[in-house]
């Protein structure tokens, strides 16, 4: 929901009534994961998609359905064998949707769930999506908050489960279902409840206040980055310059990234632009202290093997320095500061998925990966070296 929730902030505070459809659970290529959502509202106007236009046609019926019945629905699409380009998956995948009505009686706490995830706060929607022995408990959700919890989902043995379960996919930023006995047994799974995390966006870390910077930063906000550029230029340095990015700071960037290396996760990438050793060593010698799942450093050939010779002369080790992505991005023939950007984007999506780098038609095999891949982190922070 959060690519829509500017549209679902606004229907709710129409007061009307509208329906938000879920997906909460994939098989095989379906063309987008769990979590993704499209809104309807009560005049039939839609926001977002779940298919990229397969099954939109039908969710939208359902959807209007919903708004007029009041009661959720779970519904499968698949490939239909005989119309594919019907209502079925034309890439052969199955989704599993939950449509649901929305308003203020029903959703009480939607406010302060989107205004969480506006304020990059974690917190994570537990619903109910079906229980045989129990059709009125579909629909009922429980609000779990890193400290606390809200919301009845019926039986104190389902919520203490949950509240357990669902902080834990919520510190990994996991969506996904959960499976329970009707009375809350883990061992059971006849209940499922959908959980969906927003965790804080991924943060990137520009550094080098140059053209190519721009075009890095708007594409990164693109993919979801929380963009911070970052020169000791004061005459570059300018919000102006990076309308892209979330906030501009004027500092020498080895001395920013000591500041906010508690901050830095496996999610983060760090992108160092500069290609100046003044710059360059200091802030790569620290970015490799981190946590950091990408550092990527821009240059020649012959400024990578300089910078790599001053690294090791700073003291970094062969095993920090087999994390860097130097030079940057993958080989496109990029030339210009946006195809830059698109080639940095693209080594970030194949260091996150485990892609190849090649293309589709010459590799086999499913497109999509469902798990990221376990970033090499340095050892002595508690995650297993690969």
């Amino acid at each position: 929901m959060r690519d829509i929730r500017a549209a679902v902030s606004e229907l709710y505070a129409s007061g009307e009534t509208f329906a938000v459809a879920t997906v909460i659970d994939t098989f095989k290529s379906a063309p987008r994961p769990a979590g993704a959502a499209m809104a309807v509202s009560a005049s039939g106007e839609v926001f977002g998609s779940l298919s990229g236009g397969c099954v939109e046609g039908a969710v939208h019926e359902e959807a209007m359905e919903v708004i007029r019945t009041g009661v959720p629905v779970r519904r499968t699409y698949g490939v239909a064998d005989e119309d594919a380009f019907g209502v079925g998956l034309t890439c052969g995948g199955t989704l599993h949707v939950f449509v649901e009505p929305v308003d203020r009686a029903r959703y009480p706490r939607l406010g302060a769930v989107l205004g969480a995830i506006d304020e990059h706060q974690p917190v994570a929607v537990a619903t109910v999506v079906s229980d045989p022995s129990d059709a009125d408990r579909v629909g009922r959700r429980r609000i779990v908050w890193p400290s606390d919890a809200e919301g009845d989902v019926g039986g104190a043995r389902l919520t203490d489960a949950l509240d357990d379960d669902v902080r834990g996919m919520s510190a990994q930023g996991g969506t996904g279902l959960l499976r329970y006995g009707v009375d809350g047994q883990r061992r059971g799974d006849e209940l499922e409840v959908f959980v969906q995390s927003f965790a804080p966006p991924p943060r990137m870390l520009v550094f080098g206040a140059i053209d190519f910077a721009a075009a890095v930063a708007e594409l990164g906000a693109y993919l979801g980055y929380r963009v911070t550029v970052c020169d000791a230029r004061p005459v570059f340095a300018t919000a102006r310059r990076f309308p892209a990015a979330e906030e501009v700071v004027v500092k020498w960037p080895h001395v920013y990234l000591d500041e906010v290396a508690d901050r830095i996760d496996e999610r983060t990438a760090i992108c160092v632009l500069t290609h100046d050793p003044k710059f360059d060593v200091p802030v790569l010698t620290a970015a490799l202290r981190t946590r950091a799942g990408y550092i990527g450093a821009m240059g020649s050939r012959r400024t990578h093997d300089d910078r790599m010779a001053r690294l090791r002369e700073a003291g970094v080790g062969e095993e920090d320095l087999a994390r860097l992505h130097s030079p940057i991005g993958l080989d496109l023939g990029a030339r210009t500061p946006e195809e830059t950007a698109v080639s940095i984007a693209a080594e970030l999506v194949r260091t996150r998925w485990g892609g190849s780098g090649r293309a589709l038609r010459e590799t086999t095999g499913r497109i999509h990966r469902d798990v990221p891949v376990e970033p090499f982190v340095p050892a002595g922070f508690g995650h297993v070296n690969r």
